[in-house]
C-alpha cells in the first residue's frame, strides 16, 4: 500500500508522515546519486550527438547491476526508473504526473513535494537531489514551449504537452529554493455527465447553461484560484456548435476543444533583450480581425477586459471568459477595475453600462472546505438601476454546513423560480428551452 493510501486509510499524523518520509527517502538516496553520476559520465563518453533511448536504458541497467548488488529486484526496478526519469524525464515528479488521481503538484524547494489529491493536500515521500536538480527539470519544461527562466527573468508560466499549467519561480525571488507548481489537466476532457456525477452541478443547471452557450449569450465564469474555472470553461466550450469559427486566447494553452474550425492563440513574454512581448490584449484586438463567431479568453486579468467587453458589444455574441472573483457582485467590481487598467478615463457609470450591455451571465464556481468544487451561483445581469448594476440569481447552491459520513458538505442546487430575461435571446437564436428548469 502506498504512503498516500496509508495516510488516508490509517489517518497517519503529520509528524508520523514526515518521519516515514525520512526513512523512505534515505534508504536509496545515496545509491541513486552514485548511479546517476555514473550514468552521466558514461553518456558523456558516447560519440553520438543524439543517444537512442534504448542505449540510455542499457547504460542505466549496467550501472544499477554494478552498484546495486545488495538491492532486491523490485527495488532495482524502482531505482532504474527513477534514474531514467532524472535524466530523460521530470525526475521524482514523473510518477506524480502519470498518476490520474493527483490534480496538483507543488514543489517547495528540493526537499518538499506536496500534491493535491481528491481536493486535499499531502506531503509526499519524494524529493529532488538539490536545487540544481529542480532547476534542470524546470528548464526542461519551459524550454519545450519556447520560454526561459534565469536570474534576470526568475518567474515563468508554461505548460506541459498535455496542457497542464506550469508556474515556476526561482532564487533570488524565492528564498526556499526553486518553486514549481503544476496544475494537471485530465487527458480526457471533463464532460457534462462527470460534473453531475461529482456533485459539481445539477442536470437542470447544465441544461440551462448548454442552452445559453448555444443561444450565444456572453458568459463569464468567476471563481477563486483552483476552484475549477478552466474545467467548467472547457465543458461550456464543448457546447459550441461545430460549424462555428472559434478563436481561443490564453497565456498558456489549456483549453481542450474538439471543434473543427478552431484557432488557438497563445501570448508570448518578452525575450532576453526585453522586447517581442505579445500580451492577451493585443491578441484580443487581433482576433476581432479574424472573423470569429466566438472568442474565448482563458482569463481576463487586466486591460484586455475592456477589449473583451467591446468585442461582446460589437456582434461577437457567445463569447466566454474567466476571471478571479469570489461572488457575482465582486466580478462586476473586478471588471470595473480591469477596464480602468486599460488606461481609458471612463466614468464609472459608463463602464457599468458597458458591462451590463455586454455580459449576460456570471457563473460562480467555488471550491468548498471539503475540497469539492461546485457551481454556487448562476446569475443574470438585468440592467442598471441608477448607478448600480442589477442582478438576479437563476440557480444557487445552498448548504447549512452539515457534513455526511465522508466529510462532504450536505447541500442542494435549486432554481430560484425566476425566469431569466435572456430567454428571449436564446429562443431568438433557435434554441429550445424548458420551463421545468426554473421550477
Amino acid at each position: 500500500m502506498g504512503l498516500l493510501e496509508r495516510i488516508e486509510k490509517n489517518k497517519i499524523t503529520a509528524g508520523e508522515h514526515i518521519n516515514e518520509k525520512a526513512i523512505i527517502v534515505d534508504e536509496f538516496f545515496e545509491i541513486k546519486n552514485k548511479i546517476h553520476s555514473s550514468v552521466i559520465n558514461e553518456i558523456n563518453k558516447q560519440e553520438q550527438k543524439e543517444i537512442p533511448d534504448d542505449l540510455i536504458r542499457k547504460i542505466i541497467n549496467q550501472s544499477v547491476d554494478d552498484q546495486g548488488n545488495e538491492i532486491s529486484k523490485s527495488d532495482k526496478n524502482k531505482i532504474l526508473e527513477d534514474v531514467y526519469n532524472d535524466i530523460m524525464g521530470y525526475g521524482p515528479i514523473e510518477e506524480l504526473l502519470k498518476d490520474p488521481d493527483v490534480s496538483e503538484i507543488m514543489v517547495n524547494g528540493p526537499n518538499k513535494i506536496f500534491i493535491e489529491k481528491k481536493g486535499k493536500i499531502f506531503l509526499t515521500a519524494l524529493r529532488f537531489r538539490n536545487d540544481e536538480h529542480v532547476l534542470n527539470v524546470i528548464d526542461r519544461i519551459v524550454s519545450l514551449v519556447g520560454r526561459h527562466i534565469d536570474e534576470a527573468s526568475p518567474m515563468v508560466d508554461a505548460r506541459l504537452k498535455d496542457g497542464s499549467r506550469v508556474n515556476a519561480i526561482i532564487p533570488p525571488i524565492s528564498l526556499v529554493g526553486p518553486i514549481l507548481t503544476i496544475r494537471k489537466f485530465s487527458k480526457k476532457p471533463i464532460t457534462y455527465t462527470q460534473l453531475i456525477d461529482w456533485g459539481s452541478a445539477c442536470p437542470k443547471m447544465l441544461s440551462f447553461l448548454e442552452a445559453c452557450v448555444k443561444g450565444k449569450l456572453n458568459i463569464i465564469v468567476a471563481g477563486g484560484t483552483g476552484s475549477g474555472k478552466t474545467t467548467l470553461l472547457n465543458v461550456l466550450s464543448a457546447f459550441i456548435p461545430h460549424d462555428e469559427r472559434i478563436v481561443t486566447i490564453e497565456d498558456a494553452a489549456e483549453l481542450q476543444l474538439h471543434q473543427e474550425h478552431l484557432i488557438t492563440l497563445e501570448s508570448r513574454p518578452s525575450n532576453l533583450e526585453g522586447s517581442g512581448q505579445i500580451n492577451i490584449r493585443a491578441l484580443v484586438k487581433n482576433a476581432l480581425r479574424m472573423r470569429p463567431d466566438r472568442i474565448i479568453v482563458g482569463e481576463v486579468r487586466s486591460g484586455e477586459a475592456l477589449d473583451m467587453l467591446q468585442a461582446m458589444n460589437t456582434g461577437h455574441d457567445g463569447s466566454l471568459t474567466t476571471t478571479h472573483a469570489n461572488t457575482p457582485r465582486d466580478t462586476i467590481s473586478r471588471l470595473e477595475t480591469m477596464v480602468m487598467m486599460a488606461g481609458m478615463e471612463l466614468p464609472l457609470k459608463a463602464i457599468r453600462e458597458q458591462i451590463c450591455s455586454a455580459v449576460n451571465l456570471i457563473v460562480q464556481q467555488s471550491r468548498l472546505q471539503d475540497g469539492s468544487r461546485k457551481i454556487t451561483n448562476i446569475t443574470e445581469l438585468t440592467g442598471m438601476e441608477g448607478d448600480i448594476v442589477s442582478m438576479q440569481d437563476i440557480f444557487v447552491y445552498e448548504t447549512k454546513g452539515d457534513r455526511d459520513n465522508f466529510g462532504r458538505f450536505k447541500g442542494e442546487f435549486r432554481p430560484t423560480g425566476i425566469k431569466p430575461k435572456c430567454l428571449d435571446k436564446i429562443i431568438g437564436n433557435g434554441v429550445a428551452i424548458s420551463n421545468e428548469w426554473f421550477r
